[in-house]
């Protein structure tokens, strides 16, 4: 059985320098070259702990449990599905460095809630020191302690390591790096440039390459304790950057995801242009690391493709969103070139303006007219032409046979995972902490941007 370890940094989507973005990110680049690199790879939901949670079971959101986020109430039905608990179980050694975004607040290091999803030695250190804005140097600190974990532990028997980043996640460090001359940086789409989104941007990129450095250190020592060999690794994000029609998003800005896996065998120097869902990771780590797969998982391993770079493990991805901070349920089904997207909350066809991370785009994009926008009840997009999906086709006659196609795609895919949204509104337990659809800000203190039917505090 190999090692595996699995390295996450938080709303990241495809910008590292791997995916040719002018990123300084040249660690994750040597990891892709020695690795496999999938390029259209992308998330079951693009909201934190609902991608986490579907990619760690094996099991959409609407499956799992985990509609929304764990701060805000939601939870796993059985954690006992969690990889980590079933790497457990199969003799590995369980250890978590970091983020994890699986179970309750992740700056808040609660053992006992991280030993029911199967971690048996818990690394992170105590983040409350750190301002938001420093929470880069508190990654540095958990990237240290997997370094002292290898130095110590037993290595004769296989270990699982997940080690998680705050890094990319807003806020940004406030210094920009001395390397970054934000003068010449060009704001992710949709962004206008302007000063304040060429700075918003050149602390993204500060924040990617402190990343980058403690992927180093990992990479390092794994090196000099001769593990390279016997281990796997792979390298993820949850979804796409915290900006406007990215993060919590069901375009490819959203749910487009970095993913790169080295296996100390196969795909070196490989890259896979064909689909791939994180809804698939469960089974393929399984086969990559040589334990037997339970049973259950909704994912189907794309194990070929690291001997055979073409291969098609499947033939379209889902994705979907219910809760992030309010409730907004959509689904999607994207094939190599076309995305349905149906939004089903039809009561409000506004932004949910609080579902957006704030930020100095975001205050661009409202002061011209963000909140007036409305969005359709279903959309289809070329992604050939259209790549950004800004123009929907939904009500092109000569697409009738692919939005029929798609559309019933999904149906069956819904049918199929028994997805509660069939039956209409989801689930509104008291326990969730969830805004008002109308609500400005995702982080408000008043409480009458808050839905009655749950908490707000």
């Amino acid at each position: 059985m190999y090692n595996f370890v699995y390295i996450n940094t938080h709303d990241t989507g495809k910008m590292i320098s791997p995916y040719g973005y002018n990123v300084e990110t040249d660690n994750l680049k040597k990891l892709a070259q020695e690795g496999t690199l999938f390029t259209h790879a992308y998330c079951c939901g693009p909201t934190c702990s609902p991608s986490r949670a579907a990619m760690l079971t094996g099991l959409y959101p609407h499956q799992n449990g985990m509609f929304g986020l764990a701060q805000r109430g939601f939870s796993l039905n059985d954690p006992k599905k969690h990889l980590a608990y079933y790497l457990k179980s199969q003799g590995y050694q369980t250890v978590l460095s970091g983020i994890q975004h699986e179970v309750g607040w992740y700056l808040d290091i609660e053992e006992n809630k991280l030993h029911e999803i199967g971690y048996q030695t818990i690394l992170t250190t105590c983040s409350k020191q750190y301002i938001k804005e420093d929470l880069h140097l508190w990654d540095h600190e958990n990237a240290l302690k997997v370094c002292q974990w290898l130095d110590s532990a037993d290595l004769s028997k296989p270990f699982m390591i997940a080690y998680g980043m705050h890094s990319t996640h807003r806020p940004y460090p406030l210094e920009v790096a001395d390397n970054i001359d934000e003068r010449y940086v060009k704001p992710a789409f949709p962004g206008e440039s302007n000063p304040a989104n060429r700075h918003d941007q050149a602390q993204y990129l500060t924040s990617a390459q402190n990343a980058d450095k403690n992927v180093k250190l990992l990479l390092d020592k794994l090196k000099e304790k001769g593990l390279l060999e016997n281990t796997v690794i792979m390298y993820t994000t949850d979804h796409g950057l915290a900006l406007p029609y990215h993060k919590c998003n069901l375009k490819d800005s959203g749910i487009g995801v970095g993913l790169i896996i080295k296996h100390p065998t196969v795909g070196a120097g490989e890259v896979c242009d064909n689909l791939v869902s994180h809804i698939d990771i469960f089974p393929t780590v399984c086969d990559l690391i040589g334990v037997e797969k339970p049973e259950g998982l909704e994912g189907k391993s794309f194990i070929k493709m690291f001997e055979d770079a073409s291969y098609e493990n499947r033939e379209e991805i889902y994705a979907q969103v219910n809760f992030h901070t309010s409730y907004e349920p959509i689904r999607c089904v994207r094939n190599k070139r076309y995305k349905y997207i149906r939004y089903y909350d039809e009561t409000y066809k506004k932004i949910n303006l609080s579902n957006i991370d704030e930020s100095k785009p975001k205050d661009f994009l409202l002061k011209h007219g963000l909140a007036d926008l409305e969005k359709p009840t279903e959309a289809l997009y070329d992604c050939y032409y259209d790549p950004n999906e800004v123009n929907n086709l939904i009500n092109d006659p000569s697409l009738k046979e692919v939005v029929e196609d798609l559309r019933n795609k999904l149906f069956k895919q819904m049918e199929k995972t028994d997805d509660p949204l069939l039956k209409g509104e989801i689930e509104f337990k008291p326990h969730y902490k969830v805004n008002k659809k109308h609500c400005l800000q995702a982080s408000s203190k008043n409480p009458d941007d808050y839905d009655p039917r749950g908490r707000w505090i």
